[in-house]
């Protein structure tokens, strides 16, 4: 659709190839699955395993149907958090948040709870940690599990809506891994030189082996995506000669939801999602039906210039419309106005004009990397300033 008008529209380029990365990637936890359970140590985290390769592959499974089937959106939302479930019957984590310290006010005043906070304990959303500091400790319990499928549920489609152009998928997939690896193993690096320095002095630590050893599962889960999405974006980047389908998306998707879970790092893994909750929030109106919504949100190419440019649809115009006024292209003699659909992709044309589908895709990663870098800045930089 991308490429009409160019004698590349006849080829035939296969679909859904997402699933032989998927494949490969199951094949890869299989054989953890084996060393988890010859392992000496590794009955702790043996379930984890089990429970982390039971979601992949029903999402690696409902992506290649809806390739086939072409789902309705309501199962798209449901069955990820059916496949959801393992994850958190396996959670053995904490359910508690720390509040940033200018909230807590709103939760402990004077050594008494105050109005917020008497209102989350009487509707038995979320109980205050009286014994911490100022509030600081807020117990979600259930809410907090509710939480975390709604974040498998997001990351599964993040990726699908967030997509378009050749590499996109795959690109940003990869990006978000790399940005998971890195944190991952300054954890681990970070935690080892906190046991080394704790085993010379004979003091305390918070930093425990339950904790390294998180950090060394979902390492070991993201070394093998990262490796089988390299491979996928080779054949996927501009001029794609696979496309990577739902399959990818929702199988990239419950692979991230399964590290932020099991890892315990679920809060941190939605800074690398800066992007996606960008164009999911801007995509709001359409996805919700409060304006049209086409089928196909991708940007128009025109043949004559090898450009992209934002596609659109036509409503009838609204003068007192925040809506219309700043996203308007055009305006017709018969009272009708053109828009351009609401996706980041779209955004980024409207911002920088036309451009080339490669030179968007580049684009659209370097926003990708520098959000994951910000990321991590915020994680341990800022976060220690309110926290």
């Amino acid at each position: 659709m991308g490429k009409k008008g160019t004698p590349r529209e006849s080829l035939d380029i296969p679909e859904a190839l997402g699933i032989v990365p998927g494949a490969i990637f199951l094949v890869c936890l299989i054989f953890c699955l084996v060393g988890f359970a010859s392992g000496s140590n590794s009955t702790s985290k043996l379930l984890d395993c089990n429970s982390a390769l039971l979601s992949i592959c029903f999402m690696l499974f409902l992506g290649f149907t809806d390739d086939v089937l072409d789902w309705p959106w309501r199962y798209k939302l449901f069955l990820p958090t059916v496949a959801s479930l393992p994850l958190l019957c396996c959670y053995t984590g904490s359910t508690s948040i720390l509040v940033p310290t200018p909230l807590r006010q709103f939760l402990i005043h004077q050594g008494d709870l105050a109005p917020l906070g008497k209102l989350l304990e009487f509707v038995r959303l979320a109980t205050v940690d009286r014994g911490a500091v100022d509030g600081s400790i807020l117990h979600l319990g259930v809410v907090y599990l509710v939480y975390m499928s709604m974040l498998a549920v997001f990351c599964t489609n993040a990726i699908n809506i967030y997509a378009g152009i050749n590499g996109l998928e795959a690109g940003q997939s990869y990006v978000i891994g790399c940005a998971v690896l890195f944190h991952n193993l300054f954890e681990m690096h970070h935690g080892i030189n906190i046991q080394a320095k704790t085993h010379n002095s004979r003091t305390s630590t918070t930093f425990n082996d339950d904790t390294l050893e998180n950090h060394l599962f979902s390492t070991m889960i993201m070394l093998s995506f990262v490796g089988v999405t390299m491979g996928l974006l080779r054949h996927n980047w501009y001029p794609a000669t696979v496309f990577v389908g739902d399959t990818y998306c929702y199988f990239a998707g419950m692979t991230f939801a399964v590290v932020g879970i099991l890892g315990h790092f679920s809060k941190t893994l939605l800074l690398f999602f800066i992007p996606q909750i960008l164009n999911f929030l801007y995509s709001c109106p359409q996805l919700f039906k409060l304006v049209p919504c086409p089928r196909h949100r991708l940007p128009r190419f025109d043949a004559t210039t090898g450009l992209l440019n934002p596609s659109t649809f036509t409503v009838k115009a609204n003068p007192s419309s925040l809506l219309h006024r700043l996203l308007a292209i055009r305006h017709f003699e018969d009272g009708t106005v053109e828009i351009a659909n609401m996706t980041v992709i779209n955004a980024f044309l409207q911002i920088f004009g036309p451009m080339t589908e490669r030179s968007l895709c580049l684009a659209l990663l370097a926003f990708q990397m520098f959000c994951c870098s910000f990321g991590i800045v915020v994680r341990y930089q800022i976060s220690h300033l309110l926290f």
